[in-house]
C-alpha cells in the first residue's frame, strides 16, 4: 500500500488531535475506534470482507503498513472469522500510542517533550502540516454542508469520528448541534463503516459481544475506568456508554 493516501486510522487520529494541547480528544475510545478504522482499511485494501457482523480474511497479503499489517496477521491466525466487536473490544488497546509513534515516523506529527507542573516529563504532539488536517476535516465539512453521499473513505470515517465522540470536538458548542447530527447520519453510506462503528459503539455500551476472551488476547481488556460515550438507540432507548480505559 502506498503512501499517497492517508489510511483510516492515520486520518481519525488526525482528525483527534488538538492543536492547542496537543493532546488527543476522547483518548478512553479512540483506541477502540482506531481498531475498528484498522477493519475499514483493511477491507478497503481487499484483505478483509465482513460476513454479517463477523469479519473474514480473504487476502493474507501484507500492504506494506506495518500498522495493519500486524492487525491483519492477528486476523489470519483466527483461523475463522471474528465478531468485529469481539476484535474491537480486546486486541487493539494502545493502539493510539502505537499511531502516534507512526505518524511521527512518517512526519506527519511532530513530538514536543515539556512538563507538567514543572515536574512530570509529557509529551505533545502537533500536526506537521496543517493544510493536512484542514482538508482531511473539510471532506467532512463538505459532505455535512451539500448533503452530497460521500465517498465510502470519507463515510466510515465520519461513521468512525461519531462513534468514538469526536462529533463535539469537531464541532463544538450549541452552533455545531446540527453538524454533529449530520456527521451521526453519514454512518449510512458505507455498510461496513456503519457496521464497525456500531460494533465500537457496542463495546463502549458494554454489550456481551466482548465477554469471551481469545487464547491470542483478542478478548477485551479489563475496565479500569469508565467514561461516557456516545449511545445509539436500541428499541427507543439510548443506551448509556461505558467504556473500558488504558
Amino acid at each position: 500500500m502506498g503512501k499517497s493516501r492517508r489510511t483510516v486510522p492515520e486520518e481519525l487520529l488526525l482528525l483527534a488531535l488538538d492543536p492547542t494541547t496537543g493532546t488527543t480528544a476522547q483518548p478512553q475510545t479512540l483506541d477502540l475506534g482506531l481498531a475498528g478504522a484498522q477493519l475499514v482499511e483493511l477491507s478497503l485494501a481487499g484483505r478483509i470482507v465482513p460476513e454479517g457482523d463477523r469479519i473474514a480474511v480473504v487476502l493474507a497479503r501484507p500492504t506494506g503498513d506495518p500498522t495493519l499489517d500486524h492487525a491483519l496477521e492477528l486476523l489470519r491466525r483466527r483461523g475463522s472469522p471474528v465478531r468485529a466487536a469481539h476484535w474491537i473490544g480486546g486486541p487493539r488497546l494502545g493502539l493510539r500510542q502505537t499511531y502516534l509513534a507512526h505518524l511521527e515516523r512518517c512526519g506527519m506529527v511532530t513530538a514536543v517533550p515539556g512538563q507538567m507542573c514543572g515536574v512530570l516529563p509529557t509529551i505533545r504532539y502537533q500536526a506537521s502540516d496543517d493544510c493536512t488536517n484542514a482538508a482531511i476535516k473539510q471532506r467532512l465539512d463538505t459532505a455535512i454542508r451539500t448533503g452530497v453521499p460521500p465517498d465510502p473513505r470519507t463515510a466510515a470515517l465520519a461513521a468512525l469520528a461519531h462513534a468514538v465522540g469526536l462529533g463535539k470536538h469537531l464541532y463544538p458548542g450549541n452552533e455545531g448541534r446540527s453538524s454533529r447530527s449530520r456527521l451521526r447520519d453519514l454512518i449510512r453510506y458505507d455498510p461496513l463503516g456503519g457496521m464497525v462503528a456500531h460494533a465500537v459503539m457496542d463495546v463502549q455500551n458494554g454489550l456481551p459481544a466482548q465477554q469471551n476472551r481469545s487464547p491470542q488476547g483478542t478478548g477485551p481488556a479489563p475496565s479500569r475506568s469508565g467514561a461516557r460515550a456516545p449511545g445509539r438507540s436500541t428499541g427507543g432507548r439510548v443506551a448509556a456508554s461505558r467504556v473500558g480505559a488504558r
